[in-house]
């Protein structure tokens, strides 16, 4: 794809989304040279799945890309990314969390990190179910982790061509999300991301509330089969 496309393609999602919705462009499995076409036309949040992959890019591109790592993360993956990773999209453990917040202290820094929630109708995804969550925050387990920040929740549909479905599955990430902004009050949680929506339904996920996609296809072309 060329450097026009991608810079056309970035261009026209911005319109869509308007100013109050980040778009992370998901760069997984794409080379850097493209990467860095998105770069130059002023794009500069990019979201990975993979911990080696993203710690790979991150040596060799700008140093004021923020680096979203959007992919399951492991336990021992988190000492890699933790020097300089903007936001991490998928935690689904108190463990996981815990991880992070000893990494985020080795490198004197505070972590951005979203929850991840269980809202699609498959086995394949990861997350918290809602009940899990709001147990989670009553227990106030999260004061123990001052070197993280949780500014919201992420979420992933069910893989489908009915919206209605889709539409519903966000929604109700979107009323977890207000529950938890309106009734839980600690230092490091700061409700202000609902990260939902990826190239196939992101136009849905904005009117559920979302004010964070995810979207590869419709900015770097079709992906990679690895």
């Amino acid at each position: 794809m060329s450097q026009d496309s991608i810079k056309s393609n970035i261009n026209q999602l911005q319109r869509k989304l308007g100013e109050d919705v980040t778009l992370v462009a998901v760069s997984k499995t794409k080379p850097k040279e493209m990467i860095l076409e998105a770069y130059d036309a002023g794009h500069r949040d990019f979201g990975e799945n993979k911990a080696q992959e993203l710690t790979a890019k991150a040596e060799e591109l700008p140093a004021d890309i923020r680096w979203h790592m959007i992919g399951h993360l492991q336990r021992n993956k988190v000492k890699y990314i933790a020097p300089f990773v903007h936001l991490i999209h998928a935690v689904d453990s108190d463990r996981l969390l815990k991880e992070i917040n000893k990494q985020a202290t080795k490198n004197n820094r505070v972590i951005k990190c979203l929850f991840q929630v269980y809202i699609a109708d498959e086995e394949s995804k990861f997350g918290w179910s809602p009940d899990e969550l709001l147990e989670y925050f009553d227990s106030g387990a999260i004061k123990e982790y001052p070197n993280v920040e949780v500014v919201g929740l992420m979420g992933m549909a069910t893989f489908t061509s009915d919206m209605d479905k889709v539409r519903e599955e966000f929604l109700s990430l979107q009323s977890l999300f207000e529950k938890i902004r309106d009734n839980y009050t600690y230092s490091n949680l700061l409700m202000k991301t609902l990260s939902i929506g990826m190239t196939n339904d992101y136009e849905v996920a904005i009117k559920c509330g979302g004010n964070m996609v995810r979207i590869g296809t419709a900015v770097f072309g079709a992906r990679d089969n690895h």
